[in-house]
Order: C-alpha cells, then structure tokens, then sequence
C-alpha cells in the first residue's frame, strides 16, 4: 500500500544496483520520502523541488535545491548522479536533462502517469501523461533493465516506469560495476 511516507514499491525493487557509497538526486522530491529511503540505504542524497515548504521538510537529509526547473535554468548543470530518481513528476522538456545526470554505472529510476490516468484520476490532462513507449524513446541511450506500461491497482493509477543503467565504458566496467547474476535479484 501506497502512503505519502512509504517509498515507491518500483524503487525498493532496484535500489540495491545503486553502487554503494552514490550520490543520489530526487528530482521533483516533495517531502524527502524517496531521499529518506536513499539515505537509509547509505546513499547521500540531493534533492530539488520548487517547494520551499517541501524543501524546508527534508532539512538535514542532504543538498536540498528550491528551484522552479521548469521555468528556470536546470540548477545542477554539469553534474552527475550515482542514482536519478523521479516519481509522479512529469515535465517533458527537463527529460533530456535528467537522462544526462545518470553517471556511467548509475541507475535512473522514473515511474510517472501515463494514458489511461485521465479514467481513474488526476492529472487528466495529456501534458502531465506520458504517451505508450515514450519513457523508452527517452531512455534510449541506457540499458534498460527493468520496464512497465499499464494499470496499477492500489491506489489505482496508469503508470509508465523504468530502471535503466548508464553502462561504463568497456574497459571499467568489471572493476566499477556488475549486475547480479541472471535469474537473481542480487
């Protein structure tokens, strides 16, 4: 079951491939749920939203940016992030720029509406709806390891998600980063 405080079950499934010892970002971050998780887990974590009470909410978990990305500059141009985390956030022109913060061996975890949301609930309007494929078209540069498009009972919701990984380049990728075993979820 799905509360304001619990993190998101597509979260809690992938987070153990964040490499330890990452800096995690929470795009959209709302009260810090996510960033608590992440920090629970080892992880520092940073954290943006445009809410300054929200942003006042998770004071002490980390970097914590009030910034307004959709009508203002993109406020962690030129960095990367172990991890990128984006849940019920939905702002296509900023897609772009969260695929380019997922470091080499970093993992970005999304999970937002899609088409189909309007028949059971908010956001009804398209711009907030991800259209069918299109968090893969988004993620077309990162393996993905991990992806659903459908309905989602509890509390009933469409959803696109995805876990997808920033491969390193061949040379370091056994020295920096592995994924568990076929057929484990490590």
């Amino acid at each position: 079951m799905h509360t304001a405080e619990t993190p998101s079950e597509w979260l809690c499934r992938w987070s153990h491939l964040i490499a330890p010892g990452s800096t995690a970002l929470d795009v959209a971050c709302g009260a810090g749920r996510h960033l608590r998780w992440l920090r629970g887990l080892g992880h520092r974590v940073v954290g943006v939203d445009r809410c300054a009470q929200a942003i006042a909410a998770c004071a002490g978990l980390g970097e914590m940016l009030c910034a307004d990305v959709e009508s203002g500059p993109w406020p962690l141009a030129g960095r990367q992030f172990g991890a990128v985390v984006v849940t019920n956030y939905l702002w296509r022109p900023l897609l772009p720029r969260i695929v380019d913060s997922v470091a080499p061996g970093g993992l970005l975890i999304c999970e937002t509406f899609a088409q189909g949301q309007e028949t059971v609930g908010r956001p009804t309007r398209p711009q907030f709806l991800l259209r069918p494929g299109e968090l893969l078209g988004a993620c077309a540069g990162l393996r993905v390891l991990g992806y659903e498009d459908g309905f989602l009972e509890q509390p009933a919701r469409f959803v696109q998600r995805i876990a997808a990984l920033r491969e390193l380049p061949q040379s370091d990728a056994p020295a920096r980063h592995h994924l568990p075993p076929r057929g484990g979820a490590g």
